[in-house]
């Protein structure tokens, strides 16, 4: 278990920090015009606000327990990415995009699954 948790984290860790990265250094509009319309709701620094939520969500899914230094913060990562989800989710609801409100279900679900990992039976 503690093998697929650590992948599971690992694969969240991958797609935040890629996706952080890419609200972080691209401008607004490339963004809504590559096929990230949502950006169109909202202000530049709130896009980049997520931009940097998405990052240190990568980061406090490996760090802390690859350096043992302060190993609750990996299910406290998966929390707050799970409710970075459920914001994405109600962004999408309300544009009426389907087919992203499911990609953000099944990360939520990934990220549940660390949260309750880490907390529960296979902490560090």
């Amino acid at each position: 278990m503690n093998i697929a948790l650590w992948i599971t984290a690992g694969l969240l860790a991958v797609g935040s920090l890629a996706g952080g990265a890419m609200l972080l250094i691209q401008p607004k509009e490339r963004l809504a015009s590559s096929g990230w319309a949502w950006v169109e709701d909202f202000g530049a620094g709130t896009v980049k606000a997520i931009g940097g939520l998405k990052v240190m969500a990568a980061v406090g899914l490996i760090l802390p327990a690859l350096l043992h230094i302060a190993p609750v913060l990996v299910p406290l990562a998966a929390v707050g990415w799970g409710l970075l989800m459920i914001g994405a989710m109600i962004t999408h609801l309300r544009r009426q995009e389907a087919q992203a409100i499911a990609v953000n279900l099944v990360l939520l679900a990934l990220a549940a699954f660390v949260a309750w990992g880490r907390f529960g039976p296979h902490s560090f």
